[in-house]
């Protein structure tokens, strides 16, 4: 087990990124953040790497923000570490596969949205818990799911913060394919080491097509979506709604 939660291997061209906090679910901290934020910045100037997959260890993907953590530290402004997470996975330049089973909750849902290809496992449950926990969407995702999955599906997603499992994920088009979850992980690795195999000049340059109409609007709309979620941070609402949440616990 790593000892910020991050473990990271070279596998050929692909930059594995393990999310390694299983007796957490992998939930985030903000030594998280930084590493990630850290392993990303390096992998988009290294030659050798061609392409990356982010998994979770123990059977899940990401339970979400550590709210213990989270309260401890919490993002006083945008210039905090799960902001530049967010720019950093939103400005990648290269292929990012993600390979998500068990849960995939909050943040673990929504950086999905900004990976290339996401493979997901029969037993994988998402959920955008935001406004259940008094607050606002994040990571670009009031722009991003309206026009992934259509503004009915996001509104419902949002408004309502319901989990909701891989068939629906397929349907709104989070995912890309739902494996068996004994498969996955292999699968996931073969189809990123697929992509590392392809003309690298020609891969650079077909993403940053893909993504340039919406580049600038995405980056400019994480801020303003930081700046409600630290206003929403310090609302009475999300302090009820965080003590309720661990009267449950």
């Amino acid at each position: 087990m790593s000892t910020d939660g991050i473990r990271s291997v070279v596998a050929g061209s692909v930059l594995e990124l393990v999310l390694d906090r299983p007796e957490r679910k992998n939930a985030f901290t903000n030594a998280m953040y930084s590493k990630l934020t850290e392993e990303l910045n390096q992998a988009a100037q290294r030659a050798e790497v061609a392409a990356v997959l982010i998994w979770g260890a123990g059977n899940n993907f990401s339970s979400g923000n550590d709210l213990k953590d989270f309260l401890e530290s919490p993002p006083s402004g945008t210039d905090a570490p799960v902001f530049h997470f967010l720019s950093a996975i939103a400005s990648f330049p290269k292929p990012i596969v993600c390979a998500v089973e068990g849960f995939a909750v909050g943040i673990g849902t929504t950086l999905l949205l900004h990976a290339d290809i996401v493979y997901a496992a029969d037993n994988a449950r998402f959920q955008l818990p935001f406004i259940n926990l008094g607050l606002v969407p994040e990571g670009g995702s009031s722009l991003l799911l309206p026009r992934i999955a259509g503004s009915k599906a996001a509104q419902e997603l949002l408004y309502f913060g319901e989990a909701f499992d891989a068939k629906a994920a397929l349907q709104h088009g989070i995912i890309n394919q739902i494996v068996e979850q004994p498969k996955l992980l292999e699968y996931a690795r073969q189809r990123a080491a697929i992509l590392a195999t392809k003309p690298r000049t020609a891969m650079l340059e077909s993403k940053a097509l893909l993504k340039k109409s919406q580049e600038a609007e995405l980056l400019n709309h994480m801020r303003v979506e930081g700046d409600a979620f630290i206003k929403r941070l310090r609302s009475p609402e999300v302090a009820q709604a965080i003590q309720a949440f661990f009267a449950r616990k």
